[in-house]
C-alpha cells in the first residue's frame, strides 16, 4: 500500500477529475502552492504537465487536483469576456459641489451631455417641490464632480466597442480609506486574449487618468508631490 500509495490515490483522481470534468488537456488553471499558472498539457495517472505562461514546465502529482484547490479559468475562455476589477483611487480633498458654469462646460462631453440634462431636470423639480433654500450648496440636491466623472466614465464603458455589453458592466465606489475613495471598474473584455486584455484596460485607464482633470479631480498618490511642493512652501526660512 506504501508503494503505491501514490499510484493508487492518482487512479482515483483521475477517474474523480474526468467524472466531474474539472480539468481537460488545454485548460489554463492556476496553482500557487506548487508554482502553476498556465495551460494543462498531459494528464496522466501520477501526474499532470502544465506549461506555465514563461514557458517553464511544471508537473505536479494528479492527486493535488483533489487534495488542493486550484482555479481552472475555463468558464472565462468559453464565456468569452475577460474581467476587468481595478480602481481609480481619488483624493478626498479634491471632491466637491460643481457651479453652474462648470457644469456647463462638461456638458461639452458629448457622452455625458445627456446624463447632465436628466439630471438637471431631476435636480430642478426636487429643489422646487421641496423649496430648497438655495443659499447653501448642502440644502437639496446638486451635482458633484465625482458623480459626474463616475456617470462618464460608465457611459465610456458603454460605448467602448471592446467592452462586453452583455456581461456585468458597472462602476461602483468603494469605502473610502486612508488611501482615498476607490472608484472601481467592473466589466469584462470582448476578448480573453492575455494582449487584447492587457491593451484594453490600459487604453481605458490612460484616457480616465487623462480626463480625469476636466472633473476638477485628483488621483491619490502617496505622497502626492504637489503636496510635498505645499509642505516644502509652507516651511519657514531664516
Amino acid at each position: 500500500m506504501l508503494v503505491f500509495k501514490d499510484t493508487i490515490l492518482g487512479f482515483v483522481a483521475s477517474i474523480q477529475v474526468s467524472a466531474n470534468d474539472s480539468v481537460r488537456v488545454g485548460d489554463w488553471i492556476e496553482m500557487p502552492k506548487y508554482g502553476v499558472d498556465g495551460d494543462v498539457l498531459q494528464i496522466n495517472l501520477n501526474n499532470v504537465k502544465i506549461q506555465n505562461w514563461d514557458k517553464t514546465i511544471v508537473t505536479i502529482p494528479t492527486y493535488t487536483l483533489l487534495s488542493d484547490s486550484f482555479k481552472n479559468y475555463r468558464g472565462m475562455q468559453e464565456t468569452g469576456g475577460r474581467r476587468i476589477k481595478r480602481a481609480l483611487n481619488i483624493k478626498m480633498s479634491s471632491v466637491r459641489y460643481l457651479s453652474a458654469e462648470e457644469i456647463t462646460a462638461l456638458k461639452t462631453i458629448r457622452l455625458l451631455a445627456p446624463y447632465i440634462e436628466k439630471r438637471e431636470r431631476e435636480i430642478a423639480e426636487y429643489n422646487k417641490t421641496w423649496h430648497t433654500d438655495s443659499s447653501s450648496p448642502v440644502n437639496g440636491r446638486r451635482m458633484t464632480n465625482i458623480g459626474l466623472f463616475r456617470a462618464y466614465v460608465l457611459a465610456y464603458a458603454k460605448h467602448n466597442p471592446n467592452i462586453h455589453q452583455e456581461l456585468t458592466l458597472l462602476v461602483r465606489q468603494l469605502a473610502p480609506s486612508e488611501y482615498g475613495i476607490p472608484l472601481e471598474l467592473y466589466m469584462f473584455t470582448k476578448g480573453t486574449q492575455w494582449a487584447y486584455f492587457e491593451d484594453t484596460m490600459a487604453d481605458i485607464f490612460d484616457h480616465l487618468l487623462a480626463a480625469i482633470k476636466h472633473f476638477h479631480l485628483q488621483v491619490f498618490e502617496l505622497p502626492a508631490s504637489d503636496d510635498l511642493r505645499v509642505l516644502g512652501a509652507m516651511e519657514p526660512r531664516f
